[in-house]
């Protein structure tokens, strides 16, 4: 009796340090991703040169974004592929470990003066391969968290998940404004452009390293993933299958008005700040952590009504909103530029509040729609995958602003995120309810106990293969979705 009462304790155990790597992941994951948009744009004067316009300025800090933020699908593909192949753990130890190694070494990069191009060529590259162990962290460490997670605490713990964002978005912020106090920023020869700005980058890349250290230990590897072993055939393969490709596509809209809104706060907002509205680089900090701490309080508050009322309904009602109260508020600022300290702070906090806390419930949502077998693939694709084509927001800026006044460039983008959020929404099913254990199977109205499933994913004679696995499909239909 002792060791039967035993056995929950030592699983929720699990699941609690497993919902805790996964937060502490994504944490440094966007510690690091963030650094050229918080971290260098005091510092940019030291990568490019001095005869550079400022709108091409800004073309190379959006493209040292873009290029971490392409590598992330990349690294969603190959991660993704070894994580449902041959463990989750092991794929989110490697990718923070390659992100750390690099973060460090792009900390140690020489400037135009001594370089020239190079400096900014070799930043650039090395964050698309940053960007592609990123991609890997997420791809395996939150589907692990999701296998852990009961039924009805998959809303508060994606929630607790991404969390992680805009906690680091707070800490990368704070750092900078700290770093800025001792280093003024200035032209490339200031304190913060030769040597400030490194030290962020430097500690987000022991932090990445701290971390694999600590899951290592502590972390074990998904039950569910353990219980019904890893995909045969390559996960890719089946997400292009006639049952799931739909479903990959459905999350590809939604998760690309997910990352096109989102880009207009956490990308382009940063710069607004400073021109046109005329923030200095320590009060834009300041203004950016205070709406980092309002988003947090958003993330756990969506987390709790997407858990209540469904994930469906939610998008559905979000999208519209961002769309049309988001972008009202961010017109607020853009057009009446106050010079007012607490004022900007508001409205920044406003249009974080109205655009960002959406991405809490995204972790549990696109799991639910995979297979265990292609779940990793599934959600690092569907996550990464929609981000290559809003990651060019700095050239959609400039089209733009050949047809209106570059000032309000990020406002069709916020309105068009928004809408892409809400089409998503209603064209997927509602996923509360999914048992992820058993989502795949069709024509069984209740799921069976552990012991007498049959593992889903297994080697079978090349004859009776292929005729045995169209009777499982491994896409979910409305009418079985539900236990």
């Amino acid at each position: 009796m002792a060791a039967t009462a035993a056995a929950p304790e030592t699983h929720e155990a699990k699941a609690t340090r497993a919902v805790r790597g996964a937060f502490f992941g994504f944490f440094v994951d966007m510690f690091d991703i963030y650094l050229p948009v918080v971290v260098l744009t005091p510092a940019i004067a030291y990568f490019v040169s001095p005869q550079l316009s400022a709108g091409a300025t800004s073309l190379v800090t959006g493209a040292i974004f873009a290029a971490t933020l392409v590598g992330r699908p990349v690294g969603a593909l190959i991660f993704g592929h070894y994580a449902d192949r041959i463990g989750r753990k092991r794929a989110t130890l490697v990718s923070v470990s390659g992100f750390g190694i690099l973060t460090i070494v792009i900390g140690c990069l020489p400037g135009y003066e001594s370089w020239g191009v190079v400096s900014v060529v070799l930043f650039i590259a090395l964050r698309f391969i940053v960007g592609v162990f990123v991609g890997g962290e997420y791809t395996s460490a939150s589907p692990l968290a999701m296998e852990y997670s009961k039924k009805d605490e998959r809303g508060p713990n994606s929630a607790r998940i991404m969390l992680g964002f805009p906690l680091a978005f707070f800490t990368i912020s704070g750092l900078t404004l700290l770093v800025l106090q001792f280093a003024p920023s200035g032209d490339a020869s200031s304190p913060y452009s030769v040597w400030g700005w490194r030290i962020p980058f430097f500690l987000g890349g022991a932090l990445a390293l701290g971390f694999v250290m600590w899951f290592a230990r502590q972390v074990p590897e998904s039950e569910l993933f353990e219980e019904e072993g890893g995909s045969d055939d390559a996960p890719v393969k089946q997400l292009v299958s006639r049952d799931v490709i739909g479903h990959f596509a459905q999350v590809f809209i939604l998760m690309t008005g997910f990352w096109l809104s989102l880009n207009t706060v956490t990308a382009i907002l940063p710069g607004i700040l400073k021109d046109p509205i005329g923030l200095s680089a320590t009060n834009a900090s300041l203004a950016l952590m205070i709406g980092a701490l309002v988003n947090a309080g958003g993330y756990l508050t969506v987390g709790y009504l997407a858990q209540r009322f469904g994930r469906r309904p939610f998008l559905m009602a979000w999208g519209i909103s961002a769309a049309v109260l988001g972008t009202f508020v961010y017109w607020l600022l853009l057009h009446f530029q106050p010079s007012a300290m607490v004022t900007v702070t508001l409205l920044v906090a406003a249009v974080t509040a109205l655009v960002n806390p959406c991405w809490a419930m995204i972790t549990a949502y696109i799991n639910e729609r995979f297979a265990t077998g292609i779940r990793a693939s599934g959600f690092g694709l569907g996550y990464s995958l929609a981000v290559v084509i809003p990651s060019f927001y700095a050239f959609y800026q400039g089209l733009l602003g050949h047809v209106m006044s570059s000032t309000y460039t990020a406002l069709p983008l916020l309105v068009i995120g928004g809408l892409l959020i809400t089409i998503g929404g209603a064209m997927g099913p509602e996923t509360r309810d999914v048992d992820l254990g058993d989502v795949y199977e069709t024509g069984r109205p209740t799921a069976a106990p552990a012991s007498e499933r049959e593992p889903r994913f297994t080697r079978e004679p090349a004859e009776t293969g292929a005729r045995d696995r169209e009777a499982t499909t491994v896409a979910m239909s409305r009418e079985d979705r539900f236990r």
